[in-house]
């Protein structure tokens, strides 16, 4: 279903440049991804050996060899941020209108939120805002629907043990402005308990196709006693009604087999954030035979990319129920 690059891992710590200031980090992994003004791009996630986190920009050609950017990203305005931010982290990134929305996860004091911030040529960026609900792994749609910003994310309604706050449904909300949200109806879909996708959460954003809204997110077996073991699978939603679920993947499509997967800060781990579509019509529909290239966070430690087309990915949602 998703076939790895020969060339994973395809981004280690070792590529982060210390001009950056981060001198020997510890690891990068969980990038957003973009396709923008013909090239492809990656904002990293980067933590330093303080387990600080920071986010890198990096760009390429070909969606394989990265080159990364000697600076750190800042968001303009955050500083006026009058609550304390520890980590700010897992971006993920969706073009409208000619313009790239970031939305990201940040730990603070209290809860994890949801910020959201803009650019409009992944050099600079503007801080817009959090959300005040708790919440991870938002991902925003590529368009209005009748009128509406749109987005998925997984509230963190639960605790797990070690007092670790997280969640098993997401759900879809709706903004007028990007920064204030409000849930839409009943969570879209749910964790399925003592199966591969317990607990779940958003991956990349969703893609249009003439099928309906195709997503992958990412699933965590819990019940292997201690050891979680991160996943992947899709769903396809309704083009009209991203609330409905048309079908969704039974099996995983990915799941950590490779030692770079498998050993690490986090060991078990294969977590989709970022993809990269290279085929769509002239009205916005991903093609079938399209190539997809989806970038992910091996083992919380490094980059992965496995490729697959959107046509495979339907097929397996298909199978699913």
């Amino acid at each position: 279903m998703l076939q790895r690059d020969p060339s994973n891992p395809i981004l280690t710590r070792s590529a982060i440049p210390p001009a950056t200031g981060l001198i020997d980090p510890s690891s990068v992994f969980n990038p957003g991804a973009i396709h923008f003004q013909g090239r492809d791009h990656l904002m990293l996630r980067v933590q330093a050996r303080s387990r600080a986190t920071s986010l890198v920009m990096a760009s390429s050609s070909n969606g394989i060899h990265f080159e990364v950017a000697n600076t750190t990203v800042h968001f303009e305005g955050l500083e006026r941020e009058a609550r304390v931010l520890h980590h700010i982290y897992d971006p993920r990134l969706t073009e409208i209108d000619g313009e790239v929305f970031i939305t990201f996860a940040a730990d603070m004091e209290d809860a994890c939120r949801l910020g959201m911030a803009r650019s409009k040529d992944l050099v600079s960026f503007e801080f817009m805002g959090f959300s005040e609900a708790p919440s991870r792994n938002g991902v925003l749609f590529p368009e209005k629907v009748d009128g509406r910003y749109l987005r998925l994310e997984r509230p963190n309604a639960g605790v797990v043990a070690g007092g670790v706050a997280t969640g098993d449904a997401v759900i879809l909300a709706e903004s007028d402005d990007l920064v204030a949200w409000s849930q839409v109806g009943a969570p879209v879909f749910s964790g399925r308990w003592r199966y591969w996708d317990e607990l779940i959460g958003s991956g990349p954003p969703p893609v249009k196709t003439r099928a309906g809204w195709l997503h992958i997110y990412h699933g965590v077996a819990t019940h292997f006693a201690s050891s979680n073991i991160y996943q992947a699978g899709a769903v396809l939603l309704d083009l009209k009604d991203p609330s409905q679920v048309l079908t969704r993947t039974w099996d995983n499509i990915l799941e950590p087999r490779e030692l770079y997967e498998l050993t690490g800060q986090v060991p078990n781990v294969v977590f989709p954030s970022g993809w990269i579509v290279r085929d769509v019509d002239a009205e916005g529909f991903a093609l079938e035979s399209s190539e997809v290239l989806v970038y992910y966070g091996a083992a919380d430690t490094c980059v992965g990319l496995a490729r697959t087309t959107i046509g495979e990915l339907l097929h397996s949602c298909s199978e699913g129920t």
